[in-house]
């Protein structure tokens, strides 16, 4: 190597020295280690060891003990350097195990201090020694595959030497186990502790394979004993909120000191214990009381508590059991018909409420409801129907005090029980009758509620449903129509024989006797009449009542049938529905006027006292020609006994007999001045109802023999099984197998179909 010497100075290359130049060579001789250089410097590092296992003042600096190690593992000595410090390291905790093992007779949390001190001196004191001996880990130790680092080569000799005294290592987990217990019974435990020794098990690998299997077992036992305890002592609701607490403070457990690995099977121990091997006495002791009591908060959390050990099923079950036996209930409960309908809208809106709040709105749990609730609804037959239309026909002759949202809430509630309805035909034949009241007596509080809720109908059933109920609103319409064309119609011919008879009297005499003419008989004079014509195939059929009629309605009837012949076509014949015709009268009483709103037969009533004080039942019966003796008795009831007394029944008494008489109250008097005098219910109702049904079972009849003979003429054979099947999918309502068996027999009989010669249970359609 050449160097330039310091104060050298360049010099032009011609004529001029050449600069000087140092040559450095190597040594011939490799300079040698001391002999005793290994031992003197491991009696050092040794001694450095000691002191940190001793945790005494190293007396070496750590960067000459660093610079040792190196200078060791540069001359090929690693190999020997590393067995020492494992053997050296490996006498250290052979004495520390052996301090441990006559602490063992120390109270479990005294003896697991010493454990925690220990082990934190340990990892201390790995540390330090470590960072000296930092050479040999990063060079030596780190070339070997085979190899662990200094710090796991300590954690192993630890767990060997820990399994070597099993009296240690059972005084660590016992203790351990008995701290995770006390906190579990409600003691303050030192959590730090705990998560300091946790970490020894894990960092020992003696976490997951000693020590969480005991934990397990223990966690099981205790909370098996604490299931049948509690399951004895405590309500459902208290006992849930009880598993709750448990399974939150086991993840805590966790959290805090437990490894992630114990969060799963822990739970699951919990869940086992306290959920599934209880969870036919949860829902047996206290799905119904919660249910009925609107618990909806102790649901939600039995829901979701049983959702965790698959006991979903057995609570859909009982989900399912409580619906059908508290709807039936209801549906059954005939005492209390008349509430039948709120109940079962105010089970719903909590059995909705429950769905969705409790159980999230499962959608195997919705089917439930539904099927269920349905079941329910039908267990009765018609009734449910029957009602449900009366529920409706109340809102719709409306109350004080309700508004247009408030009423289309409620109709839409009652649609609700309506879709869960089978027998939609019985519904349909009562909400016919009421509507049909509902409109002739002017009774409806709006006509376009009436309209929404045949729109909502339709949209619900089909046109098909609704098809009668429309045909009805457009006779109303026709009927309005119909009544101007026949007032014009009347007024033009009486001005017609006015002018005829005014043109045939004497001079002076014409114009009184038209006037006369006029008045008492013209629309607004002292008699008025309005005429409502309706197809008879849209509406409900009504109790035919015999009448005699005053002259002047006798005058307007005949009136009326000319007028109607003329106008409409021959073949449509009218036939005069009393039963279902008002009177507005007018009375004068000694306290004042009044008007009075009443049923035709009523009105008939009141106005045989124009011409007497008194009269007798067969008197008014005779001039009235009526035959239904229910009937009249039901009118003079209402007239006498009922809220408005417009006349004095002699002798009174609840019920009227043929001898009873009945007078002109002179002493009637009401702060009103129109007063609707309504009709005495009793067991009018129970017939009309008994007729009504009978008219349904009459329907369905035709209904059941068109749906097969439809069915038939399009297969021509079929056999009888596919032919039920297909039957039960066209109508509206159920029906049974014997129903169905009937009509098909009466068919045959009717000659529609017959059974096959070669199969009896195959039919064959006759053309």
């Amino acid at each position: 190597m050449v160097i330039n010497a310091p104060g050298a100075r360049a010099t032009p290359q011609n004529g001029q020295t050449a600069p000087r130049k140092l040559v450095m060579k190597p040594l011939k001789l490799k300079p040698q280690l001391p002999a005793n250089f290994e031992a003197e410097t491991w009696a050092k590092l040794q001694a450095a060891v000691q002191a940190v296992h001793h945790k005494q003042p190293v007396a070496t600096s750590l960067e000459e003990l660093y610079r040792a190690v190196e200078d060791m593992c540069r001359h090929q000595m690693q190999d020997r350097l590393y067995k020492k410090l494992q053997a050296e390291c490996d006498a250290h905790i052979a004495q520390q195990l052996a301090a441990l093992q006559a602490q063992t007779q120390l109270a479990p949390a005294a003896f697991l201090e010493h454990v925690a001190a220990m082990w934190d001196n340990y990892c201390s004191q790995m540390l330090l020694i470590r960072s000296i001996f930092l050479y040999l880990d990063r060079t030596y130790v780190i070339s070997l595959p085979g190899l662990r680092s200094l710090f796991d080569t300590g954690l192993g000799s630890l767990r060997q030497h820990l399994t070597q005294h099993p009296k240690v290592e059972s005084h660590i987990m016992r203790g351990l186990l008995d701290l995770v217990d006390r906190e579990r019974q409600g003691e303050a435990v030192d959590r730090q502790l705990l998560a300091g020794l946790v970490r020894m098990l894990g960092d020992l690998g003696l976490y997951s394979s000693a020590f969480s299997p005991l934990l397990l077992q223990e966690t099981g036992a205790f909370y098996q004993a604490e299931g049948l305890r509690l399951m004895e002592a405590s309500d459902v609701p208290h006992y849930l909120a009880h598993c709750e607490s448990r399974l939150q403070q086991e993840q805590e457990r966790c959290l805090h000191y437990l490894e992630p690995s114990s969060r799963r099977p822990l739970l699951q121990a919990v869940e086992q214990q306290l959920l599934a091997a209880h969870t036919p006495q949860i829902l047996s002791k206290g799905f119904k009381p919660l249910m009925s009591a609107q618990r909806v908060q102790d649901l939600a959390r039995m829901y979701s508590l049983l959702s965790r050990v698959g006991g979903t099923d057995a609570l859909r079950d009982e989900w399912r059991q409580y619906i059908t036996t508290t709807g039936t209930a209801i549906v059954k409960d005939e005492a209390n018909d008349k509430d039948m309908v709120e109940r079962l809208l105010q089970l719903k809106a909590a059995l909705d409420a429950v769905l969705t709040s409790a159980f999230q709105a499962s959608p195997a749990f919705a089917d439930q409801l539904t099927s269920a609730f349905q079941s329910a609804v039908n267990s009765r037959a018609n009734k449910p129907a029957e009602l449900v239309a009366k529920h409706i026909d109340a809102r719709l002759r409306g109350s004080k005090g309700v508004g247009e949202g408030e009423l289309e809430a409620a109709l839409d509630k009652a649609l609700l029980l309506f879709a869960y309805i089978q027998g939609k035909d019985v519904f349909e034949a009562f909400y016919k009758r009421d509507l049909a009241k509902r409109l002739l007596l002017g009774r409806s509080a709006s006509m376009d509620a009436e309209k929404l809720m045949i729109a909502k109908l339709k949209a619900g059933c089909g046109g098909n449903f609704t098809a009668n109920i429309e045909g009805m609103f457009r006779d109303m319409d026709v009927a309005s129509e119909t009544m101007e064309l026949f007032r014009r119609h009347y007024s033009r011919t009486t001005r017609l024989q006015q002018q005829d008879a005014a043109a045939a009297a004497p001079a002076g005499e014409g114009s009184a006797q038209g006037a006369s003419s006029s008045s008492s008989k013209e629309p607004g004079g002292s008699v008025d009449v309005q005429v409502t014509v309706l197809t008879q195939a849209h509406w409900p059929t009504q109790t035919l009542l015999e009448l005699n009629l005053p002259s002047e309605l006798v005058h307007w009837q005949t009136m009326f049938k000319e007028f109607y012949s003329k106008h409409y076509s021959s073949y449509r014949q009218l036939a005069w529905q009393h039963s279902m015709s008002t009177a507005l009268l007018r009375g004068c009483f000694p306290k004042g006027a009044k008007e009075l709103s009443v049923s035709l037969l009523q009105g008939l009533v009141l106005l045989l006292f124009n011409d007497a004080e008194e009269l007798s039942y067969e008197v008014i019966k005779e001039q009235l020609g009526v035959k239904d003796d229910k009937e009249l008795s039901r009118t003079l009831l209402s007239l006498s006994a009922g809220k408005v007394r417009v006349l004095l029944k002699s002798p009174k008494g609840p019920e009227v007999s043929p001898t009873d008489v009945f007078s002109y109250n002179a002493g009637f008097s009401n702060p009103l001045f129109r007063i609707k005098v309504n009709n005495i219910q009793m067991k009018e109702t129970q017939e009309e109802n008994a007729k009504t049904n009978a008219e349904v079972v009459q329907e369905r009849q035709h209904a059941i023999d068109a749906a097969i003979v439809r069915v038939m003429k399009m297969r021509k054979t079929l056999a009888h099984k596919l032919l039920v099947q297909e039957v039960m999918t066209q109508l509206r309502f159920q029906l049974t197998n014997s129903d169905l068996k009937r009509r098909i027999d009466n068919l045959i009989e009717r000659e529609f179909l017959e059974r096959s010669s070669s199969d009896a249970q195959v039919y064959n359609y006759l053309a």
